[in-house]
């Protein structure tokens, strides 16, 4: 049977605040790729885009924003990648859609990608696609292309009131192309009062964060964190950026920080790993908390606007497995392997192919959601976490990334999610919590068991599985154990080497 596929000099055509954008059509999903939503001036907020003339091209993705290091493809088979073009111009984003009514106001689904806050990108993995999802749950797809890195998250605060925010400038694109969506979105079908944002690692920190940006409020109204953002995870070194800032100028025989914004990029970031590597200490690209940004709500609490967002935080059962796999359980766990082995098979009975350091925490979900529940208990919240162990070199639990095939409805593009009379049933259980949770502000529908929220009665987790169920304080015990004798979790990447800065680096995200 052929595919039907449609694209005209004059359709499809939709009028933004800005001009025209064309796209194709691929049997029946409106796409539009690479629109940009605003214009970046390095370690500045972003700026309105100018009015065009005539019809803008959105048949191509727009430039990713350049990472600190090549990319070395690895674990393709558990998580497929793309690579992709990389330019600071890089505030785009992409759209798929059943129609392009603008009264058909559909519920929209924004997608901030993964990578921490230094790395990725909107179509980065496979699984980013956004047309099976559109045409599976009738929703409207965006998702977005940032700044990163030192580009998006240098704080350069002391150097003057021009740099003020330049800490949260990668936030502040998100926060624009919230924005455009507001503003656009109704002729691509949506409905720019029904947004929900979400996203996977630090994907999931971005939807924290916003949560807790006031300028943010009201540009989306459901959230969902997916292995990120819940834990106040440190990141990188206790080092004052002025300290990296002050060695890097030195190396480039500057006399000011305004001449960093016109170095070449690889120039900038070689001069900032040796920076590093001379000072001994590496910055932790994340948010900074200076007003704009109000900080982490189990620092400072939840923000007026985050109390009152219906939210979804969850997990997957080996989260940082594959750092971990090869690691000696009694080293590891400081000899209480045998001790956490016992809870965790009372927690997730019938698990094969799975080794005590391969299990991350849900401690910090779990106090991310007793916290939420006690700022506002008339608001729904809920978890969950998937315990999957798939069919994949004698059996491999759950991984980081895992879950965003299924909650796509996107199994079909990664081939281990296919797991014959499992799969199907999960992406539909998963993908259908996703648009039910988008269309009404609650995860449950037909086609799966009664989830219940969390609350501060009820420890409530929806566990996807061979045999999926809502459990209630279920890994209480398992993460108690955990959160004693677990290693403290880091997010950083180790100081490259001058010799290594050429090689590259895995991509694992």
């Amino acid at each position: 049977m052929g595919r039907n596929f449609i694209c005209t000099p004059d359709y499809p055509v939709v009028e933004t605040k800005w001009g025209k954008v064309k796209g194709f059509v691929l049997d029946g999903i409106f796409t539009f790729q690479g629109i940009k939503y605003g214009k970046a001036k390095r370690f500045h907020m972003p700026e309105e885009i100018e009015p065009w003339e005539g019809i803008y091209d959105a048949t191509n993705y727009g430039c990713i924003s350049p990472t600190m290091g090549n990319p070395i493809p690895a674990g393709e088979i558990r998580i497929p990648h793309r690579y992709w073009p990389e330019n600071e111009d890089c505030l785009n984003l992409n759209v798929w859609t059943k129609s392009i009514d603008k009264d058909a106001k559909k519920p929209v689904v924004v997608w901030f990608h993964g990578g921490g806050y230094a790395n990725g990108s909107a179509l980065e993995q496979v699984a980013y696609e956004g047309d099976a999802l559109a045409d599976y749950g009738d929703v409207v797809v965006v998702t977005v292309n940032h700044r990163l890195n030192i580009l998006g998250f240098l704080d350069l605060s002391e150097y003057g009131e021009e740099y003020q925010n330049s800490g949260n400038a990668g936030i502040a694109d998100l926060v624009a192309s919230l924005k455009w969506v507001k503003d656009n979105i109704a002729g691509f079908g949506g409905d720019p009062d029904n947004v929900l944002i979400f996203g996977q690692s630090g994907g999931g920190g971005k939807v924290c964060t916003l949560l807790q940006t006031p300028e943010a409020a009201g540009l989306f109204h459901k959230a969902i964190m997916m292995s990120g953002g819940a834990g106040n995870m440190r990141m990188g070194d206790d080092v004052k950026p002025s300290e990296i800032v002050d060695v890097m100028l030195e190396l480039l025989q500057f006399d000011n920080v305004k001449q960093l914004e016109k170095v070449p990029y690889s120039i900038l970031t070689k001069a900032y790993n040796r920076a590093c590597r001379k000072v001994g200490k590496q910055l932790g690209w994340r948010p900074v908390a200076n007003g704009w940004y109000l900080g982490h709500p189990l620092e400072v609490g939840f923000s007026d606007y985050a109390k009152k967002v219906p939210t979804i935080v969850s997990s997957v059962i080996a989260e940082m497995g594959a750092g971990n796999k090869d690691k000696d359980p009694a080293e590891f766990f400081k000899g209480h392997q045998d001790e956490i082995q016992a809870a965790f098979e009372k927690a997730y009975p019938g698990k094969t192919g799975m080794t005590t350091p391969q299990l991350s925490s849900r401690q910090g979900i779990v106090n991310f959601m007793e916290a939420r529940a006690a700022s506002d208990p008339e608001t729904p919240g809920y978890s969950y976490c998937l315990g999957l162990v798939f069919d994949l070199n004698g059996g491999t639990p759950a991984w980081h990334c895992s879950d965003i095939p299924y909650v796509f409805h996107n199994a079909y593009r990664v081939g281990c999610c296919n797991i014959e009379g499992v799969g199907d049933r999960i992406e539909d259980e998963m993908a259908g919590a996703l648009v039910a949770f988008a269309k009404t502000g609650d995860p449950n529908h037909e086609g799966m068991p009664k989830w219940v929220p969390f609350t501060k009665d009820c420890r409530a987790t929806m566990v996807f599985d061979r045999e999926s169920c809502c459990k209630d304080g279920y890994d209480d015990e398992l993460n108690d154990l955990l959160t004693k004798y677990m290693p403290p979790r880091t997010f950083s990447f180790r100081i490259p080497d001058e010799d290594e800065e050429e090689q590259g680096r895995l991509w694992l995200y």
